[in-house]
């Protein structure tokens, strides 16, 4: 089984059993942003984790493994063309100089972890129309001199 199996598998599991991500994570208790990541195969579980996933989908024992190995965190270098993952990267085309002159002013010279990182996406009901929160909270890593 590989990763890509792996996500296969959950993402049946879970369409099975129509329930969502927010209520697998609370099961698990995990943050609903990083149990789909790892169940999309970007991230890795811890045992206890992995099991009680599998638990509550009724997924063998190799999906539970798999989880818990450590990912290799590649994707296509192409403009994705779905058009919520497109509409993050035009963000970032549109605004990532800005963040990163912001960052750079308020902490210096260096960058936001990816790996000692949240993020949290909320639903703010808005009577012009529903808006989507993203919060993305990384410790500030600089780069040393030496």
């Amino acid at each position: 089984m590989n990763k890509i199996q792996m996500t296969e598998t959950i993402i049946n599991a879970k369409l099975s059993k129509a329930v969502s991500w927010e209520s697998l994570a609370a099961e698990v208790g995990l943050d609903p942003v990083f149990l789909t990541s790892a169940c999309l195969g970007m991230n890795s579980l811890k045992a206890e984790a992995a099991e009680s996933l599998c638990r509550l989908l009724e997924l063998p024992d190799s999906i539970a493994t798999q989880l818990q190995q450590c990912p290799l965190k590649q994707w296509d270098q192409a403009v994705p063309t779905d058009p919520l993952i497109y509409r993050l990267y035009e963000i970032v085309g549109v605004y990532g100089g800005t963040i990163k002159e912001l960052i750079h002013e308020k902490f210096g010279d260096g960058i936001m972890s990816a790996i000692d990182f949240s993020m949290n996406i909320e639903k703010e009901e808005n009577p012009a129309g529903d808006r989507v929160k993203v919060t993305m909270n990384g410790k500030f890593l600089p780069y040393k001199s030496w």
